[in-house]
């Protein structure tokens, strides 16, 4: 997943409207220079705290504490609106110096405290923790309120945009104005005091329920475990079976084996078990968060939610939710994202009749007198595999070793982007948990300094389910160089002591996929924090191209090694992936296009239409879902959707961005030196991976292309027939 966003609805926003640096001198600008605010003294709290150590200050992990959390907010909050009233009352006119450059400077003690905070809530979450979070939603989200509505400050950056001297900044400076101003009347900014305190109150409403929503669906993941005995082991790979005794062993349950209610446990358990009724209990374990009729279920946030959404959007003048949230965005309105999955889903969802046929085929040999279920389709689509292209992904996994792709990311990276990645000493930086490692990035030619990468890999309790990234401080140079701190999270399910941890293909993409995240900050170029916000329907394209790389002969050849021979994967086998490369598309594409779909559909249609209980159903039905898959992300447990807003409106984002990434994964194919054609690689860094947002996202792809991106090359990597 795309980086890190907080369940608060107010954490995009502070971050949006202050620095993630710290402060020191005021930046070069074609602007007069006036005095920026004063810094405040170094905090005692150590969430506030500015970074100490080497690598240019880290964050003190060792020192985190809970009790530190609220007194860090309230100090940062009234710190970071001081600084805010330094800029509105300064008697000066508005410059870009006195207030844009001031208010990317603003802010920097509170962005340090969302760093523990993130870690918190995403890494090691807790009771006490999610009461706290709780407790602090509806004050962040009054915090911010103070700052999208404050008039004078409204006034003076629109005053810098609408400005003579606007004409003479930079390209940077001009988007990151308009960035500002932008987001402060698409917040209401312009509203009447009326609407503006109307408006605020939902959005402190909103932030309660985005976090209760995400607790919710935690504690589903946290409570629901199915435990088996040796006899319930039936067609489970060895490596299954050595992670599920792991993982019971760490629920004190040593003896049995567990299959936890997270996707790294839940799908290979599905794929490989024999006993449909236990495929069943787990993927209706799966399926079923937020949605069980107790405490924790999210069927009336959902409602709540979207009704809140609505009548916020509606004092702004929108039609409806997603039509506000798409403006900004490449696909600029709900109409044109749908477009896009229209002229997909008729192929994907044929995909999957085919793809049932082929399974039922299976089943019907077998003599299993079964109709195909859900909980039945990863199971016969690998006995499909299997017999349609003799490719067991048991065998496959025997070969992808997680710390040897890690090996081959690090080679991708240094080919790509002359990055050498170099093991900390242990003990020299601070780390959250004994998982976490962390790694030293220079350049390889100058040995430059670039930043740091942590990588916590494994699945545990209090860590939220599936994959992402995130940095805790990003490249700025307008107040002196600030470098990268950058790190990568997943749940894989850990090998047993002394063993490597093996995983699967998709993992295996998953892996490169989160890496690319990591090589976008890594790779920045920009002068301003606010050049880091990202467009959500471009910013996982850098990532989804990356995992191209990991079916490339280089890293096949050197990386994909037997875990206990060390025999390189054999040619033979290497032919079987990359002929299956379109295998069970189907499947893959219409699970996540429907919660895609889904997600658009919430958000255009009036909330007063929608039965939580039944929409999903309803509207699915209407798209010809068919019966034998399930939405990748059901309503109950939409994370993306419901416990934040970085993807409402927006889950349609991987889509436009997979358009991308097969119309550029076919330019380097076509490059004389493949997919590590140095030309190629110079122009995928300079104007897709360097400049963040500190473009206009179509403007770059083209000065990449050539042109815009064309849905046909993506078609063709699915293997789906091109009308």
């Amino acid at each position: 997943m795309k980086k890190l966003t907080y369940s608060l609805v107010t954490a995009a926003i502070v971050c949006a409207l202050s620095a993630c640096g710290n402060p020191s001198k005021a930046p070069e600008s074609t602007q007069t220079k006036t005095e920026a605010p004063a810094v405040q003294p170094q905090s005692q709290n150590v969430l506030l705290a500015e970074f100490q150590g080497p690598y240019g200050g880290v964050p003190a992990f060792d020192k985190m504490d809970l009790s530190l959390i609220k007194p860090a907010f309230d100090e940062g909050m009234r710190l970071s609106l001081e600084e805010i009233d330094a800029i509105t009352n300064n008697s000066e006119p508005a410059t870009f110096d006195n207030t844009i450059a001031a208010l990317e400077r603003s802010g920097s003690a509170l962005s340090r405290a969302f760093t523990y905070y993130g870690i918190w809530s995403s890494n090691k979450s807790s009771p006490e923790f999610r009461s706290i979070q709780k407790e602090l939603a509806p004050t962040l989200s009054a915090y911010s309120s103070k700052i999208t509505q404050n008039e004078k400050l409204f006034k003076r950056i629109e005053t810098v945009y609408r400005s003579e001297a606007f004409k003479s900044l930079t390209p940077e400076q001009q988007r990151i104005t308009w960035l500002r101003y932008n987001s402060l009347t698409r917040n209401g900014a312009t509203l009447n005091e009326e609407a503006k305190k109307r408006y605020a109150a939902i959005n402190q409403e909103l932030a309660t329920s985005h976090t209760q929503f995400a607790s919710n669906v935690l504690a589903d993941e946290e409570n629901y475990v199915v435990y088996l005995t040796k006899e319930q082991l039936s067609g489970l790979p060895d490596s299954v079976v050595s992670a599920a005794a792991a993982a019971a062993e760490q629920r004190g349950k040593a003896g049995q084996y567990a299959i936890t209610n997270s996707r790294s446990s839940m799908d290979p358990f599905l794929t490989y078990s024999t006993e449909r009724e236990l495929r069943k209990q787990v993927w209706e374990n799966y399926y079923s968060r937020g949605n069980n009729g107790d405490q924790y279920d999210n069927s009336e946030l959902i409602e709540k939610i979207l009704t809140l959404r609505h009548e916020r959007i509606q004092l702004l003048g929108y039609d409806n939710y997603a039509q506000w949230r798409l403006e900004d965005r490449m696909a600029k309105t709900p109409e044109n994202a749908m477009d896009l999955m229209n002229k997909v889903w008729p192929a994907a969802i044929a995909r999957v009749k085919e793809e049932v046929v082929d399974m039922q085929a299976v089943a019907d040999k077998e003599g299993a007198n079964i109709t195909i279920e859900p909980w039945d389709y990863r199971f016969y689509a690998e006995k499909v595999r299997k017999e349609k292209y003799a490719l067991d992904s048991d065998e496959v996994k025997q070969y992808l070793q997680l710390d040897k792709l890690r090996d081959a990311m690090f080679f991708v990276a240094g080919e790509l982007f002359n990055f050498n990645f170099k093991p900390v000493p242990e003990g020299s930086v601070p780390v959250f948990h004994p998982d976490v490692k962390v790694w030293e990035v220079t350049d390889k030619t100058s040995g430059e300094h670039i930043g740091l990468w942590y990588l916590d890999p494994f699945a545990r309790q209090g860590k939220r389910s599936g994959a992402w990234a995130t940095t805790y401080r990003s490249h700025t140079t307008f107040d002196g160089k600030k470098t990268v701190l950058s790190s990568n999270n997943s749940n894989f399910v850990k090998g047993p002591e002394g063993q490597p941890t093996l995983i699967s293909w998709d993992d295996a993409e998953t892996y490169f996929h989160e890496f690319g995240h990591a090589l976008h900050f890594l790779s920045a170029n920009v002068a301003y924090p606010t050049s880091h916000s990202g467009v959500r329907d471009y910013t996982e394209f850098q990532s989804q191209l990356l995992e191209r790389w990991l079916s490339t002969d280089e890293v096949i050849n050197k990386y994909l090694v037997h875990y206990k021979t060390g025999e390189p994967i054999p040619q033979s086998l290497v032919e079987k992936i990359k002929k299956a490369a379109t295998f069970n598309q189907g499947f893959k594409t219409t699970e996540y296009m429907a919660s895609a779909m889904m997600d658009l559909l919430y958000h255009t249609t009036a909330p007063s239409k929608i039965d939580a209980e039944s929409f999903e159903q309803q509207e699915l039905t209407k798209l010809g879902m068919p019966s034998e898959v399930v939405m990748r992300h059901r309503s109950t447990h939409f994370g993306h959707i419901f416990s934040g807003e970085g993807y409402s409106s927006g889950y349609y984002g991987y889509m436009w961005a997979e358009v991308l990434t097969s119309d550029a994964a076919e330019a380097f194919a076509q490059a004389p030196g493949g997919f590590y054609d140095k030309d190629m690689a110079d122009k995928l860094v300079k104007h897709l991976f360097s400049i963040r947002n500190a473009m206009d996202p179509a403007e770059a792809y083209r000065l990449f292309r050539g042109r815009d991106a064309q849905v046909e090359a993506l078609m063709r990597d699915r293997g789906f027939p091109i009308k």
